[in-house]
């Protein structure tokens, strides 16, 4: 559309938020240069909806107040340094299954003595991003939750921990796209029961709603709709 100049419309349809791990601000960018300014719309990142269709609440009062969203896989395939373990946070890890256990090990490793800042504070943490060496010091005990496929007919909660997390991925296998959810708000909802890691498979995130907005067979119903949009999403990878 650029090169003919026909005044064309484009459309650039991404999954979830495209400024989140979508690349949406390079390509702003790269438009605007040329001198066309793009409009972009909001979309729902899989970094919040997924954990919700797993019963994860990414906060909850008492037990998280924040959340923090980090890719597993940096620039050229570089392993991202993963934030510092804080009791009261949630944090989210997109593309990072594929290398789930080199990251769980960067998080499970104890900090070293000069990543805490001396003077505490915003100080501190400028610090912390300066001279940290170590892991990120989270325990290995700490609740954590691999959500595949979320939405999807086939949808797969693994709840564990992270000193048993990368063993349960291993003997499930894998079943892409996931994503892995840390910290004490994946055991607010629902917990493990003292086992080392539960896994419950099938989305029932429209459960009850075709009757509660009126949308019964015939109608196209939430459940014909979601699964219409599935079988577009298939077609989409497979092309």
């Amino acid at each position: 559309a650029l090169k003919n100049g026909k005044g064309e419309v484009v459309l650039r349809l991404k999954q979830g938020d495209p400024y989140i791990y979508g690349r949406g601000a390079e390509e702003f960018a790269w438009f605007a240069e040329r001198g066309f300014k793009p409009t972009v719309l909001p979309g729902v990142t899989s970094a919040l909806s997924a954990p919700l269709f797993a019963n994860v609440p990414c906060t909850s009062r008492g037990v998280s107040d924040q959340v923090v969203i980090c890719t597993g896989t940096g620039r050229k395939g570089q392993k991202p340094e993963p934030p510092v373990w804080s009791e009261s946070k949630t944090v989210v890890f997109l593309m990072a299954l594929h290398r789930v256990g080199e990251l769980v090990e960067s998080l499970v490793a104890p900090l070293s003595s000069s990543s805490v800042g001396k003077n505490g504070g915003e100080e501190g943490d400028r610090d912390e991003k300066r001279e940290r060496k170590g892991g990120a010091g989270w325990p290995e005990d700490t609740p954590c939750a691999v959500v595949e496929r979320a939405s999807c007919s086939d949808q797969r909660v693994i709840r564990s921990t992270l000193e048993f997390v990368v063993q349960a991925v291993e003997a499930e296998g894998s079943r892409p796209p996931g994503l892995l959810v840390v910290g004490k708000a994946c055991e607010v909802l629902k917990d493990r029961g003292g086992a080392r890691w539960v896994v419950e498979e099938g989305f029932e995130g429209f459960d009850g709603l075709d009757d509660l907005v009126g949308l019964q067979s015939g109608d196209g119903g939430l459940r014909e709709m979601a699964a219409e949009r599935e079988a577009q999403r298939e077609g989409a990878m497979v092309a």
